[in-house]
């Protein structure tokens, strides 16, 4: 898994990142779409990020992406079986209010400094404040689609855009490309989940 499939722009890409690359597309295409399958996808993706990421000494990365396979699960059984509690209803696309909002914004914030903090003082990453960085935004981010609330995609846009400098440095090309994708379709999935949010209104 770790052997060279092929170069790009100069460096060389893997078996595993190729691999963790179809299948994390797959997954956010679902997700976009709302098909519950998206779930299973994320947790092998994410346990081969995982893995590609610890053999990258981006720890932060490593972690989140455990948490991502962990996490799935619970998203795909709030996905099927879900509802919101206040209701009772099954789970539909809906929007934070403003407490909620800044609760989001408060845990960001928090997680970032505990992140990075650890990742400073108990590994040896030479970046553990734009990995932790990537990591409060992508729990964050995770929790929020698990609940199919709409600012998951603002928060993937934000980690995201992060995210592709920090690979860019680390020399992971191909991941690179693929958030790069990811920024495009967090994009893509407000949109959407906007219209259906309107569509739910008529």
């Amino acid at each position: 898994m770790l052997n060279t499939a092929f170069t790009l722009f100069g460096a060389a890409v893997t078996w595993l990142e190729v691999i963790a690359f179809v299948l994390a597309l797959a997954n956010i295409a679902c997700n976009v779409y709302e098909v519950h399958w998206g779930w299973p996808l994320s947790i092998v993706a994410s346990l081969l990020y995982a893995w590609l990421f610890f053999e990258s000494k981006l720890y932060g990365e490593t972690g989140v992406n455990l948490f991502f396979a962990l996490s799935a699960v619970w998203g795909w059984w709030q996905w099927v079986r879900g509802s919101r509690a206040k209701t009772g209803a099954s789970l539909q696309i809906a929007q934070l209010d403003r407490r909620g909002q800044l609760l989001c914004l408060a845990g960001f914030g928090a997680l970032w400094l505990i992140f990075a903090l650890l990742l400073r003082n108990v590994t040896d990453s030479d970046v553990p404040w734009a990995d932790g960085f990537v990591t409060a935004g992508s729990v964050i981010g995770t929790v929020l689609l698990g609940r199919k609330f709409i600012e998951n995609w603002l928060m993937w846009v934000v980690v995201n855009t992060a995210s592709v400098g920090l690979f860019a440095y680390k020399g992971l090309t191909l991941t690179v490309v693929l958030y790069g994708l990811f920024l495009v379709l967090a994009v893509w999935g407000w949109v959407g989940w906007k219209q259906r949010i309107q569509a739910q209104l008529i």
